[in-house]
């Protein structure tokens, strides 16, 4: 922001000594000469507003702007007329002075240039403030949306296996409609609340158990998450999707079953979830495989650009997904 300050009053004070080309003095000691003013106008302006940004915060939108306003046409005459003090102390005996020794239309200049500089400013950092609200807004949405997908088919196969079993076993009946209960509630999260690994784990190993009480031992899955922080924070439905696909594609259409390994791990200060998963050697993907990950790779996207990332192996008879994503704990 310093860099952004300093860039901006140094064009300023190019435009201003392109216009004043032709005077008594070369071109580039006059942009020494403004380019010394602004620089210092502009960075002690920026430090004012943001010492005075507290006190502004919560004031309407108009009483920012004319206090924004008052700060930098007092800043303006501060620093005209200690340039002008400088100018008549240190006055050379022949020539120009380096700096105006005359106050009234120098200081009438300078606070026209503030006035027209600050109101451009003040229109531009509104009009991006109200373009970022709209892309959060739209990129919020696009995440609920995404992340509120749960397929049909799992949704029936669980209620179906929770019906068979309150008439065998309702301590287990019980126990599924509590896991069944505690993913549902995650999908329907706000996706601008995280959620810690340990709590992304245990709604992932929920769904693990409901998905074994209708696989029985066709199903194993192996977890190697205990070199990740627990307290490590990431979108909310990004282990089970991952878990679900694998089981959904992998292990259902194999008639003896099969081992989904899911580990976790820290690497170069990113949080890397790997899950592997047995293929059938001839098999197609299913409906819904390409879509259920290109989902979650939207939602990664979404909320990390480009430090987000998912990437897909397909070896004969196994299949790898890799969810890459910046760590961040609480």
């Amino acid at each position: 922001m310093v860099f952004a300050v300093v860039l901006i009053a140094e064009l300023l004070a190019v435009v201003l000594a392109l216009v004043r080309s032709g005077n008594h003095w070369p071109f580039l000691v006059d942009l020494g000469r403004i380019s010394m003013f602004v620089q210092w106008l502009g960075l002690t302006s920026a430090a004012l507003l943001c010492a005075a940004r507290p006190r502004f915060a919560g004031l309407p939108t108009a009483a920012v702007s004319a206090a924004v306003f008052a700060l930098m046409i007092a800043n303006t005459a501060a620093f005209s007329w200690l340039a002008v003090w400088l100018g008549s102390v240190y006055a050379p005996a022949d020539g120009a002075p380096i700096i105006p020794t005359e106050p009234g239309m120098f200081l009438l200049r300078n606070e026209g240039i503030c006035v027209i500089v600050t109101a451009l400013l003040l229109r531009y950092f509104y009009v991006a403030d109200a373009w970022r609200r709209q892309v959060r807004a739209e990129t919020r949405s696009r995440i609920d949306a995404l992340q509120a997908r749960m397929r049909p088919h799992f949704l029936f196969n669980s209620m179906n296996t929770i019906a068979a079993l309150t008439r065998s076993d309702a301590a287990a009946a019980e126990r599924a409609v509590e896991d069944l209960a505690d993913l549902l509630r995650a999908t329907l999260k706000g996706s601008e609340q995280p959620l810690t690994f340990d709590e992304e784990l245990d709604i992932a190993r929920g769904y693990e158990r409901i998905e074994s009480l209708r696989l029985g031992e066709r199903l194993n899955v192996e977890w190697d998450v205990a070199g990740v922080p627990r307290n490590a924070r990431l979108p909310g439905l990004t282990l089970q999707p991952l878990l679900e696909n694998a089981i959904y594609h992998g292990i259902e259409p194999l008639p003896d079953g099969g081992t989904v390994r899911v580990a976790a791990r820290v690497e170069s200060g990113r949080l890397v979830l790997t899950l592997t998963n047995p293929v059938a050697p001839d098999c197609a993907d299913r409906p819904g495989n390409r879509l259920a990950l290109d989902n979650l790779r939207e939602r990664l996207r979404l909320a990390y650009g480009e430090r987000g990332a998912l990437e897909t192996k397909r070896e004969p008879g196994l299949y790898t997904v890799e969810v890459a994503l910046p760590l961040t704990t609480t």
